[in-house]
Order: C-alpha cells, then structure tokens, then sequence
C-alpha cells in the first residue's frame, strides 16, 4: 500500500534528522582532530617524545684528593656497578617478582630495594637506581639470569677508593647517598635522589668542586619498550676536578705516630700562611664503611663506640686549655701594664682565698718569688691567681681571650668547627642570676672554670703570637687542578682572620718568656733534647674532675727567632681519659725532631732517647 502523503513527510523528517545527526557527528570529530594534530599537536607530540624516550643518567666519576706533593691520591676512585629496574615495564606482580629475584642474587634486603622505588616511579620509562656499589661477580650473576631480568639494567659508576687515607679521615671525611632532606635543600643546583654527596670534611665543604657534570644517554623506543639502538642520543659526563689539600704527608705521618693511640687531637700549622701541614684526631675511622652503611655492621659499630671516632677532636671538640691560656694572660698583663714584669709575688704553694684553699701545682712550699717570666716558665698558678683576680681583672682577660680568637670560629674550610666559650661577668649574670666572684677570675686567670678552646684555636694563639699580631684563617686547600691535564686551575688564598692593635713588642717579650718554658721551665726535659731546631712554647694541664686524670697541653713553634718562611706551630691534647704520662710534650718533641731533622718517627724517637717512655707496641725496632 502506497505511504500517505503524511506518513511519506515523516519519513522524510526522519531521514533528514539522521542525516543531520551524521553530519554533526562528522563535524564533531573533523573539529576534534583538527584540535588534536594541529592546534594541540605540540603539546601531545612533546608528551609522546617523553613517554617514548628513556633516560639513563651517567655518572661523573668524582674528583680525586692529593697532599701537597701531588703524588698518590689520599682518595681516589675504584670501579663498580650500580643496578637499575625500568618499573614501567612491568606490570601486575611482576615488579615484585623482579625484587624477590635482585634481592636473592644481589644479597640485599627487599625492604632496601623497595624503598629506592617510590610509587611515582612506577609510571615512568625513567630507570631507578636499585643498589650501587655492585661488585663485578655479582653483575656477572645478574648476566646469567638476564632472561628472567629483562627489566633490569646496570652500569658501570666509579666510588670512592678511601685505602689510602689513614688518620685523614676526619678531614677528608666521607660520601653517602643523598638523604630527602639533602635532595630538597639542593635540588636547584642539579642533584637527584639517586646521587651521592659529601657528608663530611673534604669531601662535604668541597662537593660542587668534586662532584663533576653527569652526562646522560636516551635512547628512543617503541611502545613494547624496545630500544631503537641507532637513535641513542649521548652527552658526557665531565669528571669533577682534583683537590691538592696543605696536608704534608710525612709530616701528617709522623703526628699520627707521635699521638699514637691516645685520644687527642695535633694540629701543625704554618703561621705566615694559616695552611694546616697535619691535622690528626684519635680515634679515627675508615671512611668506606659509609660507602653501603645500610648493610655494613662496621657502620653501627662506628655509631655505638663509646670514644666517638667520628669526632674530630681537632676542631669539634672543646677544652679547658689550662696553663697554655697563660700565654694570653702574660699578653695581657704586659698589654694592660697591670703589674711590673719585674714585680714578684710569693708562691708559698698554697693561697686561702673565699672559703676554700688554692693549691699550686708544685704544692708546698711553693715556688717562692715569681716574677713574670718566672712565673710562665714555672707555670706558677698562685702568680696568674693573684695577677688575674688583684691586677688584671675579668674584663681585660675576657678581651685579650677574645682578641686571640678564644670563642669564636677560625673559620677553617671542613664543616662541624666549634666555638668554644669565653666567659664574662654578664654571661655569668644572665644564666646563673650570680655576681662574677674573685674565686671565678682566679679560675680563667688559669684557663680552668668556664673557658673551653680547641686544638685548632690554641695553634691559632701561637701564630698570633709569632706574627705580632696576625692571625690567618686556618685553611686545608692549597689547589684545584684539573684532572685531565693536572694544570692548576685555583690557588687558595691565604686569607688574615684577624689583626690585633697589641704593640709589636708586647708579642716579643711574649715570645721570650716562652722560650723560657723550654729552656728552664716546666717543659725544659722533653723539649731541650730536640737539637734540630730552637723551640718555644707552653705546657698546660686542665682539670677535668678525674681522679688522677688531666688534659695534657702543648702549644709551640719552631724555630724560635728563626726564618718566619720555616716556622711551624704544633698544638695538641691528650685527654684525660687516657693513662697519665704528661705525653704532649714528648709528643711535640717527636714532631719537630722529625720536621727540622728531616727523619721519620722512629729515626725522631730514637735521636730522642724516648724509646723507654713508650709502650712496647710503639717502641721502634
């Protein structure tokens, strides 16, 4: 039957409607992919560039660090391998099985692996360092089972070869992965969570120098994550530059040596330069515990000992400095013209002052009559009691102590320094609500009570002593050389921390009057036998409340009135925690018969006559 005219016009309304439906649609998706390629066609090429290109970062293989001859390195580099997982790669439970696989054959925690892979990874092409420090034999292992690890991948990365560093270590320190912490204070100056960096020392103040430029190689693949091999785009890494410390490295030995293994720290400076010729601090450790601490016992053993070897007592640790602060009041007395350098005052061993007994270290019946180099020759306490608390005053020993450096940093190029503490009436006032006492004056007129000092500082002392006045910032960086042609491409400058305004010939006397420590005074046995050289100094022994137990102190130079160009300062402690032996003297003596005799420390030891002091393990043959 023939359609109605009605029914032929809604057929025809419906066909148009379908037609216009089909046309929408045309026109809908015309316009979205006109969107897609032409206008948006940057921004999705771009995205498609990232997700079909895979990354992998090469390592720059970190400077290497010298003594001043520039010979063998203290800390050079040896090759090993770092593994890496592609986590986009795999999918369902196969990361996993991947992880239980690398943990078995790389003998490490799957926990350790597991938190090198945070969730984010998981969605990129970008490899993720699993485990570095790799040996070769295990890299080998992971070869035979490539077809069940085709996700993984591994190369070569150069760490740190610390064999050579010996008693160094504090100043070199060491190198860890970088922590979160670490990742966000130095993300903007190109580091990422897969890198190292130094944690201490050297190796820490000195990073950006050493660590080099990372090169990388991407590599172009398909959407299996097969690499297309001939569109592999590489740029190199550049390799971090050489470090040429001050360190002398016979004479770092032969302090080492002559500290033995007491705990205490030496330093020897050169007082025209601030340059530190050795720096030693026991106990020490080795550094290449920390190259995979999260798995080496040697680590938490290191953490746990109770003579805190990651201390280093040169710089880190703080004393009483004892008699060797009287070198400051002998500044100061002279400076002030507080009393007539001619002027005695009667040692009878023992003074009554407040409502206890003050007793001088000689005891009964005492020194007698002390003028003021007597006195610093002597070491007489009753003099320095007297002239501090009665002529001097607190005020004028806090400035000259102050004036030395005392309580402030030296500002020596390796991180941790501390302060120490010099004491005043209104520092006393505002902690303790007290009144500053004639009992306190007493006390730092001997370098006991409050004040605390370091090696590093007490060597300062004496170059402020030898200079007239001058201090130079003590420095451990003589040069940066380039490593693949060894120019040098920075010299460190020798830079003055401090001039004091004291009159020339105040520090002459000074000087004087500590010759007279070695040539009559308390120090006249150990330090009379060296005949390669003239030495003055000061001796010093603090108080630590042990029974029988104190801080052994020497701080010298040599040659007295010699060659400014040839004087060296040596400043040590042996702490109290040690058996008592009064050992830094003999220990000084060592170390300028070795340096201005040009011997080793057993040749020293022996010119010395010192073989029957020492213990039979440090006897020479």
């Amino acid at each position: 039957m023939p359609l109605s005219e009605d029914d032929e016009n809604v057929k025809n309304r419906r066909i148009r409607i379908l037609y216009e439906i089909f046309i929408l649609i045309f026109v809908i998706y015309t316009g979205r992919l006109f969107a897609l390629q032409v206008l948006q066609g940057n921004i999705y090429r771009s995205r498609s560039d990232i997700i079909t290109r895979k990354s992998l970062t090469l390592p720059a293989q970190r400077g290497e660090i010298y003594t001043r001859e520039y010979s063998t390195p203290v800390v050079g580099n040896m090759n090993s391998f770092s593994v890496f997982i592609s986590p986009m790669e795999l999918k369902g439970d196969e990361l996993s099985e991947i992880i239980n696989k690398l943990s078995a054959l790389l003998e490490i925690p799957k926990k350790q692996i597991e938190k090198k892979i945070p969730a984010q990874t998981t969605h990129q092409f970008q490899p993720v360092e699993v485990a570095s420090n790799v040996s070769y034999n295990k890299i080998a292992m992971l070869a035979e089972h490539s077809d069940a690890l085709n996700t993984v991948s591994w190369q070569s990365k150069p760490i740190r070869d610390y064999s050579n560093t010996g008693g160094l270590s504090h100043v070199v320190g060491y190198i860890g992965n970088i922590t979160q912490d670490e990742f966000i204070t130095f993300y903007n100056l190109g580091y990422d969570q897969n890198d190292i960096i130094g944690k201490t020392g050297i190796e820490r103040q000195y990073d950006s120098v050493l660590r080099g430029q990372k090169g990388s190689e991407v590599q172009v693949i398909n959407a299996l994550g097969q690499s297309i091999t001939e569109n592999i785009i590489r740029q190199s890494p550049e390799p971090g530059k050489n470090l040429v410390l001050t360190i002398d490295r016979d004479i770092q030995l032969l302090t080492e040596k002559a500290l033995g293994k007491r705990i205490g720290a030496v330093v020897v400076l050169r007082p025209q330069t601030g340059e530190i010729l050795a720096m030693a601090s026991y106990p020490w450790y080795n550094p290449s515990v920390f190259l995979d601490n999260e798995t080496n016992s040697e680590y938490q053993k290191i953490l746990n000992d109770s003579q805190k070897p990651l201390i280093n007592r040169a710089i880190q640790s703080s004393y009483p400095p004892g008699s060797t602060f009287k070198i400051i009041m002998t500044t100061g007395i002279l400076g002030e013209n507080a009393i007539s350098p001619e002027k005695t005052i009667k040692c009878p061993g023992e003074i009554a002052y407040g409502d206890r007994t003050w007793r001088c270290h000689i005891g009964k019946p005492g020194h007698g009559y002390m003028n003021l180099r007597r006195a610093l020759a002597q070491s007489c306490d009753i003099y320095y009691w007297v002239a501090g608390r009665d002529y001097l005053g607190i005020n004028n020993i806090s400035a000259y102590a102050k004036d030395y450096g005392l309580g402030a940093l030296t500002g020596i190029d390796i991180p941790g320094e501390t302060a120490g503490f010099i004491p005043t009436p209104d520092w006393k006032e505002r902690n303790f609500h007290e009144n500053w006492l004639g009992g306190d004056s007493m006390n730092a007129s001997i370098g006991q009570g409050w004040i605390m000092t370091t090696p590093i500082q007490m060597a300062n002392v004496v170059a402020m002593t030898v200079n007239d006045g001058i201090i130079y910032q003590p420095h451990l960086l003589k040069e940066i050389r380039d490593p693949l042609t060894n120019n040098v491409l920075e010299t460190a400058e020798n830079k003055v921390l401090h001039k004091s305004e004291i009159d020339k010939n105040i520090f002459e006397r000074v000087r004087s009057d500590m010759r007279a420590v070695i040539s009559e005074g308390t120090a006249q046995y150990p330090l009379n036998t060296v005949k390669a050289t003239q030495i003055a100094g000061k001796t010093g022994t603090s108080e630590v409340g042990l029974a029988n137990r104190w801080h052994s102190w020497f701080a010298a130079y040599a040659p007295y009135n010699g060659d400014p160009d040839e004087q060296i300062v040596v400043s040590i402690i042996v702490e109290a925690v040690n058996r008592w032996e009064w050992w830094s003297p003999y220990a000084s003596s060592i170390i300028f018969q070795g340096i201005f005799g040009h011997q080793t420390y057993e040749e020293a030891v022996k010119t010395l006559n010192f073989q029957y002091l020492m213990p039979a393990e440090e006897r020479p043959n």
